[in-house]
């Protein structure tokens, strides 16, 4: 391959090795790495006489003092508020913190009566079922006695007829008083 339009530059023996240094450090030719270097001064606008380059230290200042004059500012609107916002967020909470606690320990103080009030209430029903239990068996006993009563009654009753239609008219008044007394005492030991 022939290379179109090549120029040649003369230059010192210690530059020669610094740039056969380089390009072995690189992996470049001599030449291809040249080229680039004329290439970055040309777009960087540096001059390579300038050992400190204070274009790019300026540069550089610049752009550290944009970063930190961002990071005062990122500082002063959000982390400082942030920081004091917690320390209120964290007062608040551990003041709820107690307030819960205490409606806790009152929860459970009127949970313990609760049960206290709700095992005296079974007992007071247990107890009412008891006396109503006990209600329909006396009435029912006294259903009883007033069946006993009346077929008792009714026996007497018809004992006094069956009697006294045995006497007729015609019998003398002490069968008729004996009679009588005899339905009054049965009637008295009812």
């Amino acid at each position: 391959m022939k290379e179109i339009e090549t120029n040649s530059i003369r230059y010192p023996k210690e530059t020669d090795d610094k740039m056969q240094k380089l390009s072995k450090t690189l992996r470049r030719s001599k030449k291809e790495l040249f080229c680039q270097m004329v290439d970055y001064f040309y777009r960087s606008k540096k001059d390579p006489a300038d050992p400190g380059d204070e274009m790019l230290k300026r540069e550089l200042s610049s752009g550290i003092n944009r970063i930190l004059s961002f990071i005062k500012q990122q500082e002063k609107d959000f982390l400082l508020p942030l920081f004091s916002d917690s320390g209120n967020l964290k007062t608040t909470s551990f003041r709820q913190m107690e307030i819960l606690e205490g409606i806790a320990r009152h929860l459970l103080g009127e949970s313990e009566k609760t049960t206290v009030l709700t095992n005296r209430s079974d007992q007071i029903i247990n107890g009412i079922k008891h006396l109503i239990s006990k209600q329909k068996e006396k009435e029912k006993e006294k259903e009883k006695e007033k069946e006993l009563l009346k077929e008792q009654f009714s026996q007497l009753l018809d004992y006094y007829i069956a009697e006294r239609e045995e006497m007729g008219w015609s019998t003398a008044g002490t069968k008729k008083e004996e009679l009588m007394t005899h339905v009054k005492n049965s009637l008295k030991s009812l």
